[in-house]
């Protein structure tokens, strides 16, 4: 089964630049899209449901703004819209899918770019999130894979200019104790599980000063597989040709249950 976590930067934009068409092509089982940016009417998903996907959406009260939906070939067994917290969910923030031998968390972090506000708030919310994966685990959820835009990095491998960048967000040192903890509560890091320190690798490039092209980058975009999936991770990695945003795809490729 291969599941791919993708940062649109907007649904409709990545539709007008060929999604469909690279869709068809890649063929995921599981397709995990964040900041949908849906506007007050629905977004309209006709065609991703023709290529043979049941579509689940959480958009952001907001228009325009943040969002989630998870896109699936195969049924789930149950669907689970949101966290249970109202100034999350209120922001499209959290959408899971279990199925029978595990369960697909689709994750759009905040940024806190924007302001120390919305940075605190950030904080806030990763040490939130990383209960409200303890309280799944302890209420038998199957395991999980955690698929999103992170908005923060772990190492410095992670990033084109980590020493320029100690305190920005995304790479606070609170940011990066914080990833690592989470780490530790059983999960493994798909890509460098596969791919190990190899350094240049990223999902996310400013729009600014041709960044991408000249692969000045962040490594936001993350597939953690629950530590008893980890014998099943067969690749993952980042399609960093795939061009309909400014984050490209990451993906994870599981083998079946033995």
């Amino acid at each position: 089964m291969k599941i791919i976590s993708y940062n649109v930067n907007g649904l409709r934009s990545a539709l007008s630049k060929g999604l469909l068409d690279w869709l068809q092509a890649e063929v995921p089982d599981v397709l995990c899209l964040q900041e949908i940016k849906a506007g007050r009417e629905p977004l309209d998903v006709s065609g991703l449901e023709a290529l043979g996907y049941h579509v689940y959406q959480h958009p952001a009260q907001k228009p325009g703004y943040s969002g989630v939906a998870t896109l699936t070939r195969q049924l789930p067994r149950h669907v689970e819209v949101g966290c249970g917290t109202d100034c999350y969910d209120l922001e499209g923030r959290v959408l899971r899918l279990d199925f029978d031998d595990f369960s697909v968390l689709n994750v759009y972090m905040p940024s806190g770019t924007s302001s120390p506000e919305r940075q605190a708030f950030k904080v806030e919310w990763l040490h939130f999130f990383r209960r409200y994966v303890r309280e799944l685990q302890a209420a038998g959820t199957p395991p999980l894979v955690i698929a999103g835009d992170f908005n923060c990095c772990q190492r410095e491998l992670d990033l084109h200019n980590p020493k320029a960048n100690q305190n920005s967000p995304g790479f606070t040192p609170e940011e990066r104790q914080w990833f690592k903890d989470f780490l530790a509560d059983g999960f493994t890091d798909s890509f460098r599980h596969i791919h190990g320190d190899a350094p240049g690798h990223y999902s996310w490039w400013t729009y600014r000063a041709g960044a991408r092209a000249r692969n000045v980058g962040w490594r936001l975009d993350h597939l953690l597989v629950d530590n008893t999936l980890q014998p099943r991770v067969a690749g993952a990695g980042l399609l960093a040709d795939v061009v309909h945003s400014d984050h490209c795809p990451a993906y994870v490729q599981l083998s079946a249950a033995s």
